[in-house]
């Protein structure tokens, strides 16, 4: 077997990115906090049409915008966003702090899935 493969043939999901949801307040992350908790899975959207970055990486909880991944981060993965490639991550809130600011109570992980 090789090292690193799981016995399905598949590599298990490897870390890629992981941030504090840029804008949390200022979308719909306070109206939403309540139905976080570690683990709670997420999306991320690229928005291309977007007036202030063409790169912009949406992070949503449902139908709801809860931020944007940090525009020093989102560069390599709106590509990927762009090309179709959405189902190779999973997003999921890796941290919560209330007694952070409120811009930094939530941290999130992106992981590269194996989608062989």
């Amino acid at each position: 077997m090789l090292t690193g493969i799981n016995n399905t043939g598949y590599e298990p999901s490897r870390h890629y990115m992981d941030f504090h949801i840029a804008g949390f307040t200022y979308w719909e992350g306070l109206e939403v906090i309540g139905d976080l908790k570690t683990g709670t899975e997420l999306t991320l959207k690229g928005e291309p049409v977007n007036p202030y970055d063409s790169e912009a990486v949406a992070v949503y909880l449902g139908n709801n915008k809860i931020g944007y991944v940090p525009k020093t981060m989102n560069s390599d993965i709106s590509k990927f966003l762009h090309f179709g490639h959405s189902d190779s991550f999973e997003v999921k809130v890796s941290q919560i702090d209330m007694d952070e600011h409120p811009e930094r109570q939530v941290r999130v992980v992106v992981r590269i899935k194996d989608i062989r």
